[in-house]
């Protein structure tokens, strides 16, 4: 059984830095895409970066030169490094890999950014 598990969220102010992890556990044999997405109340989740398997990067536009995305594939580890954050960056943080054939994701994890 394969499980997907996020850490790092929390309290910071704005300007300040976070850095989550999401490490996959489990039958995994390959592990393809692995991606944050994002999610506040009312609102859809949405993509903030992802990383292939090959190592090719994609971020959300309002998080460009501020969050890097990066992946230890040794330890089946996706991070993501956020510097700068603003208020509006507070939402859940959702962890996604494509693992063999299927899609997982994280319970999630919550970043406040106060003002």
């Amino acid at each position: 059984q394969v499980q997907v598990v996020e850490s790092g969220g929390g309290l910071v102010q704005a300007g300040g830095s976070l850095r989550l992890s999401c490490a996959a556990s489990g039958s995994v044999f390959r592990i393809g895409t692995m991606a944050w997405h994002r999610q506040t109340p009312g609102k859809q989740r949405e993509l903030v970066a992802t990383m292939t398997g090959g190592g090719t990067t994609n971020y959300l536009d309002s998080v460009k030169g501020r969050f890097t995305i990066s992946r230890d594939n040794a330890k089946n580890t996706v991070y993501l490094q956020m510097n700068s954050l603003k208020p509006e960056d507070t939402a859940v943080y959702y962890c996604y890999a494509k693992i063999d054939t299927s899609d997982y994701w994280g319970q999630g994890t919550q970043v406040t950014v106060s003002s």
